[in-house]
């Protein structure tokens, strides 16, 4: 089954994409990230917190760093788990939409039985069952590109892959603030989103059939190569693995305790907080949409990676540093502008293409953009862990926005390290 009219077909062969420009492609591959995309941070940022809020308000900040630490450690594994099945499965559906399908409706069932319990520990259980499925979409989803898409349009189509991480993103804080006070509607409507991601990505752009594509044998030098870590040629890969993972936690620090930041550092009652929220979700939705959309196609054009993400680090950094100098809600407006919206929206669309550049093998894609995506589910871990410890330990909110932007400095640093692309 061909992905797209035959003007447009991806390839007859796998591994060799078409040159030319698919809408098709790019329109499942906005709303399928959207779709996935929406429900997480709705859930993480806002149905979760407010859920705690009312289930256990006197273990809310320890609960919220154990379902981003035990939820991002289930993620990372099946990251990696969902990209090398992907690699290997042959099915008239292609390679990749068996998988989505698989998430979705598990991610969907795993947001509804959240509304069901009124425990932390089934909370947590149930968000990281969440998030295992979550993956199932995930990790396909990202390898899709260097599927489908040649070299040359890759910041492109990474661009527009940060549309739909921008846009999901957005919505998801706009339409989650409206259920600060009910979180379980909020997490049924959510479930219905992401149970539409794999079906939408399938039906607006189907892959070819592999049914005869040559199957790898299973035996153990191909266990071993499609179930761990990159060896060989791969520094350049582990220095983005880790400029990404700083980023993510210096931002996650922030994000993940956003409720709690309006409402215990900057003394906002839930109503305000809400309505805050869903300020920052729209400043950035539009403005890292439009920095995304922009820094995309640019870095196609001057053919460099590094700079735009190493900027994007950079002014994180700075949008962190903010809050830390001014004691005011006003000062997340600006966090907002600045890191949510320029550097989150730059950072989103070309380090996707720098990853792209960095993979040490073809054949492994999905498994090695799994890993990758590892420094994600890492920073989710850590970047909640950090805030904790600095509200815990070192006189509160403050000094987590100064760690955090020291972290982001680190990001840069490590980005610059990368010998492999401009």
């Amino acid at each position: 089954m061909s992905a797209i009219p035959t003007s447009q077909a991806p390839a007859t062969t796998e591994g060799e994409p078409s040159k030319r420009f698919s809408f098709r492609l790019a329109l499942a591959i906005v709303l399928g990230n959207l779709l996935w995309i929406a429900p997480f941070v709705a859930g993480i940022a806002v149905l979760v917190p407010a859920r705690l809020e009312a289930v256990a308000p006197d273990e809310k900040i320890g609960a919220i760093a154990a379902i981003a630490m035990a939820g991002s450690l289930v993620a990372l594994l099946a990251n990696v788990i969902f990209g090398a099945l992907s690699d290997r499965t042959r099915s008239r559906l292609g390679k990749r939409a068996p998988w989505m399908l698989l998430g979705s409706v598990g991610s969907a069932l795993s947001l509804y039985c959240l509304t069901l319990v009124d425990s932390v520990a089934l909370i947590v259980l149930l968000w990281c069952t969440f998030q295992f499925f979550l993956n199932a979409i995930v990790a396909p989803i990202v390898a899709i590109i260097p599927d489908r898409v040649p070299e040359s349009l890759r910041g492109t189509f990474s661009a527009i892959y940060g549309v739909g991480s921008t846009i999901g993103a957005g919505v998801a804080g706009v339409v989650a603030a409206q259920f600060v006070s009910a979180p379980t509607t909020g997490l049924l409507v959510f479930a219905g989103v992401v149970l539409l991601a794999g079906p939408v990505v399938a039906l607006v752009a189907p892959d070819r059939s592999n049914v005869d594509d040559p199957k790898p044998a299973f035996d153990r030098s191909t266990l071993i190569r499609n179930f761990s870590f990159p060896v060989h040629g791969a520094r350049d890969f582990y220095l983005a693995l880790f400029g990404k993972l700083f980023f993510v936690l210096a931002m996650y620090a922030v994000t993940g305790y956003q409720l709690y930041i309006l409402t215990d550092h900057f003394s906002l009652d839930a109503a305000a907080a809400g309505g805050l929220i869903a300020t920052i979700a729209l400043i950035q939705t539009v403005g890292s949409l439009v920095a995304g959309t922009v820094a995309g196609p640019i870095s196609d054009r001057i053919g460099r990676r590094k700079a735009p993400v190493v900027g994007a680090a950079l002014l994180l950094a700075v949008a962190l540093i903010v809050p830390f100098l001014w004691h005011d809600s006003a000062s997340m407006i600006v966090f907002a502008v600045l890191g949510l919206g320029l550097a989150f929206g730059v950072f989103n669309s070309v380090d996707q293409a720098l990853n792209y550049r960095v993979l040490p093998n073809k054949e492994s894609a999905a498994k090695d953009l799994g890993i990758l995506n590892m420094a994600t589910t890492g920073g989710q871990i850590l970047g909640p862990v950090v805030m904790s410890f600095a509200i815990t330990s070192l006189g509160g909110y403050s000094a987590g926005f100064l760690i955090s932007a020291g972290i982001a400095v680190l990001s840069a640093i490590t980005i610059l390290l990368i010998r492999g692309t401009r």
